[in-house]
């Protein structure tokens, strides 16, 4: 199989998981000739992470045209920071790459109108990493709806929680601000609509969403007097409590972010309760698709516990999906995030005593329920993200599922937060053809 030769953009935690492939389990398909950040001291240590990535070349991250071009790069990584996935999608197709991207594919209609518009006049690949559909519970919640045993689909009901470890990250990070991460409609909840577009193969067409920043932030720390704070979780100070993110307790997060701030400043630790704060952190939708079925969805980013449900209605059943990804939130004495798996005494198999983590039931009309057996993954995301690095390095194979993902997928997908987000500020119902998309981007995202 042919060598392809990889330049990859921006070498945060997500990137992590590219090198390590490419270092590694794909290195014989994949060589990284040329890599960039802003910030060299993440170049510095993802290499000594990463040994068997050689010596790519480095370059400016407003010289990507001009490495493509000089490195002969046939394929382009971006997992940068959100704001930026545009400029570096089209700057990469026009230079003669094929894009890989992380979700979301970008933050706005501009972005979408930019994108479109470039893969359709250079006719290069973009592939957005939409690494649930891999997961193989996930995989066997569509086999299950692509059967037809519980009908046509009427409605979905879907909530996803994220507990105070993880949903606490997004605000203490550049997420925590709007106009870089689209907010978690547009940064996390892609991946959640997606899921969506793709179980039950629609689109949506219309997007009624409320919400707010009930939780963290300044204002709801003074609501309910929690006192002064650390301006950052990497500290001695006696004001430090659970929601504080030492760095120091991580070697990967020491290395990445605590020993580069000499280059750029960048604080990941920020404390969540602070100002400045512009995202939500409770939000609920009511989204319409184009086929007649209609979904109602929640995001809560301050739960106790982190997973998600899954009811999918038919004309002819039900399908449930339940997921716990982590049963409680602690803390050691060392202050790092520990998981308690014993944490859910409900979610317990009959005839064994660990907690059940996954659990995929199906209830035809007239019957009895049935769980359907979940294959084992491997890897991180529910044992997608191993599968997909697969079809990321070897290339897609045949699937009756569909889960390589391409633009006009992250544009079906990201079109759900924009509306979203509209609709927050409007309050109103928006439609996806009230979007600033153009005439290809809306047909694309099956605005009616």
């Amino acid at each position: 199989m042919t060598r392809l030769r990889y330049a990859l953009i921006g070498t945060g935690s997500r990137a992590q998981m590219y090198l390590g492939a490419i270092a590694s389990t794909h290195s014989d398909v994949a060589e990284l000739v040329a890599w960039s950040d802003t910030n060299p001291g993440r170049l510095d240590f993802s290499l000594q992470r990463n040994p068997g990535l050689g010596e790519p070349a480095r370059f400016a991250v407003s010289a990507l045209a001009d490495a493509v071009r000089e490195h002969r790069v046939d394929r382009v990584i971006i997992t940068s920071p959100d704001f930026t996935h545009a400029d570096h999608i089209v700057t990469a197709l026009d230079a003669g790459a094929d894009v890989v991207v992380e979700k979301p594919l970008t933050i706005d209609e501009t972005g979408i109108r930019r994108i479109a518009d470039a893969a359709r006049r250079t006719g290069r690949e973009v592939t957005i990493t939409f690494n649930y559909r891999y997961a193989p519970r996930n995989s066997t919640l569509k086999q299950v709806i692509d059967s037809g045993e519980i009908g046509e689909v009427t409605s979905v009901h879907f909530e996803w929680v994220l507990d105070t470890a993880h949903g606490a990250d997004y605000f203490r990070r550049w997420h925590r601000q709007k106009e870089l991460s689209g907010g978690l409609l547009v940064h996390k909840a892609s991946h959640h609509f997606d899921l969506v577009n793709w179980w039950i193969s629609d689109v949506p067409v219309r997007v009624f969403a409320s919400g707010g920043l009930r939780f963290y932030g300044a204002e709801n720390a003074a609501r309910r007097n929690l006192g002064p704070r650390p301006e950052r979780g990497t500290t001695d100070s006696p004001l430090r409590d659970r929601f504080s993110l030492d760095l120091r307790t991580d070697p990967t997060w020491t290395g990445l972010y605590l020993e580069q701030e000499q280059y750029d400043g960048y604080l990941r630790d920020r404390d969540v309760f602070d100002e400045g704060i512009t995202i939500e952190d409770n939000l609920a939708l009511i989204v319409d698709y184009a086929g007649g079925s209609t979904m109602s969805y929640s995001l809560n980013a301050h739960s106790p516990w982190e997973g998600y449900t899954i009811s999918v209605n038919g004309t002819r059943g039900r399908a449930e999906l339940t997921v716990v990804e982590r049963g409680a939130v602690l803390v050691d004495e060392q202050g790092r995030t520990v998981v308690d798996p014993s944490a859910r005494p409900d979610l317990v198999h009959d005839d064994e005593t660990r907690p059940v983590a996954e659990r995929v039931l199906v209830q035809p009309h007239f019957g009895v329920a049935r769980e359907v057996p979940i294959p084992a993954g491997e890897g991180g995301h529910g044992g997608g993200d191993d599968a997909l690095l697969r079809d990321v390095f070897l290339g897609a194979q045949p699937d009756p599922l569909g889960r390589t993902a391409d633009w006009t997928d992250g544009v079906r997908s990201v079109v759900v937060g924009l509306a979203g987000n509209r609709s927050l500020v409007e309050q109103r119902p928006v439609r996806i053809s009230d979007l600033e998309l153009g005439p290809a981007g809306a047909a694309i995202a099956g605005a009616r």
